[in-house]
């Protein structure tokens, strides 16, 4: 018996020639694949979110434009009518993600569009605070449908791509923000008193009419799953796409299993998260709803203070982008969150100890662009560790819900203008609660994978192992977690 050892094919320079190109030539195919994912799917999904931002936060430029004037709202009314958009929003969700796969995200965020865009228009007949209620909670209810926008980017991006995507989706509700503050400027210039109608009136008018004749073109061109691609891309590349999204724990015959959703709340880890997301949300929605308000009790007038909005939303779009950039490169999440949670911590505290117009200013803008990106990381961070359709669309649902409901509280502690010293005290302490959270999350995350590795060939790893992960979700033994 000849004690020569056996020399690897790939050892062959023909051999190792080959398969360099081989490599070369994958690698290529997938870096077209990812280019062309992002074509197809980031333009349309950031218009869908960027027109649910302007509608949403086009309530704050309504009032500096003298709405709550005109139907004799006072700050706690306004505060109403901004929290019931919430509690329209939270009921719908949860079903709008878990339904996602059955009704298809080209329908069903095209559905919503047309639907939020009408009640929107029809906004410029609202004569009293009943009427105004009544609108907003409908048009929260139709947004709630777009809300699985984190779950459908986990049908296309791998993990170490999902927080770039969020975070691009996540900029332009920042954008939106910036560029409702212009237009809400520009209509006020110029459409006041056009047709009988206030300002106020043509904002609304405006921001119903555009994501109705936008909702058609991602009716037509939003690409539904994986499994349903219709055009665009090749036979080879639509395996490549599949290959991602299986990448992700994602099946193409995955299916609501309503037994499921029980036991993510019962999974200390969805509560941590959970924590993290209701941290930011408050910060968020209270920013969304009150900041050219803030800004007035900064010393800047109605239009200057929906012009100085946008350098608040500014920020708010560089912090997203880099906090989520960073994130992906590092594979980190809650290092980052705890970063940021800090940095905003320290805005909220210079907010309330600060006197000074500019230093507020700067305080306000330290706010927006640390405050925003843990949102984004705290959905990606959720979606990353939940695997199985029902344990991932229904965690991100109820993350969302509670979150939501927590931000109502936010939208109802800002009532004392003009220097909302109440809100931005309970704002400060909900971002260091979001901190902490995210301090635990990780160890306790690290000890959860500690304990896998060492079940993952025994006698529990084996029992488990013969489910699929939409069976048993994130304790499937070859699932490790990220932190």
């Amino acid at each position: 018996m000849s004690n020569t050892k056996a020399i690897p094919l790939s050892s062959d320079p023909a051999a190792e020639e080959g398969d360099s190109q081989l490599d070369r030539e994958t690698r290529k195919l997938e870096v077209r694949v990812r280019r062309k994912t992002d074509f197809a799917i980031l333009p349309l999904l950031c218009s869908v979110f960027f027109l649910a931002q302007m509608g949403r936060s086009d309530l704050a430029n309504a009032k500096v434009a003298g709405m709550d004037e005109d139907l004799g709202l006072t700050a706690q009314m306004y505060s109403n009518v901004s929290s019931i958009f919430l509690v329209g929003y939270i009921l719908f969700q949860l079903p709008g993600t878990l339904l996602l796969r059955r009704i298809g995200p080209p329908r069903q965020f095209a559905g919503a569009m047309i639907i939020w865009g009408i009640i929107t228009a029809c906004t410029v007949e609202a004569k009293s605070y009943a009427a105004l209620m009544v609108i907003r909670a409908l048009i929260g209810c139709a947004e709630g449908f777009i809300q699985g926008a984190v779950l459908y980017l986990s049908f296309w991006y791998p993990y170490n791509e999902l927080a770039t995507r969020g975070a691009v989706l996540a900029s332009t509700t920042a954008l939106a923000g910036s560029c409702n503050g212009l237009l809400a400027y520009a209509i006020t210039l110029t459409l006041d008193g056009a047709n009988g109608w206030s300002a106020w009136q043509w904002i609304f008018l405006v921001e119903g009419v555009v994501p109705i004749a936008w909702a058609f073109v991602v009716l037509v061109l939003l690409p539904s799953t994986p499994e349903r691609i219709r055009f665009f891309f090749t036979a080879a590349e639509k395996d490549v796409v599949l290959a991602r999204s299986r990448a992700m724990h994602n099946t193409g015959d995955s299916r609501i299993r309503p037994k499921l959703i029980l036991r993510v709340l019962v999974d200390p880890k969805f509560w941590l998260i959970t924590l993290i997301d209701a941290g930011a949300h408050f910060c968020v929605s209270a920013l969304s709803n009150f900041t050219p308000a803030i800004l007035q009790g900064l010393g800047y007038a109605g239009v200057q203070a929906q012009l100085m909005a946008i350098v608040v939303y500014a920020a708010a779009f560089v912090g997203i982008l880099s906090s989520c950039i960073i994130s992906d490169r590092l594979r980190k999440r809650g290092v980052v969150i705890c970063v940021n949670a800090a940095l905003a911590a320290v805005g909220y505290a210079l907010l309330l100890g600060l006197t000074g117009n500019t230093g507020r200013l700067v305080a306000t803008c330290l706010v927006a662009c640390c405050a925003y990106p843990i949102v984004v990381l705290s959905m990606v961070w959720m979606a990353s560790n939940q695997v199985g359709y029902t344990f991932r669309a229904s965690a991100a649902a109820l993350v969302n819900v509670v979150a939501q409901t927590v931000a109502i509280g936010g939208n109802q502690a800002f009532n004392d203008p003009p220097y909302y010293r109440k809100g931005l005290s309970l704002s400060l302490g909900m971002v260091c609660l979001a901190g902490v959270a995210a301090a635990v999350l990780m160890v306790h995350l690290r000890a959860s994978n500690a304990t896998k590795a060492k079940e993952q060939h025994g006698e529990k790893g084996e029992s488990l192992r013969r489910y699929t992960v939409d069976e048993v979700g994130n304790r499937h033994p070859d699932f490790f977690f990220s932190y």
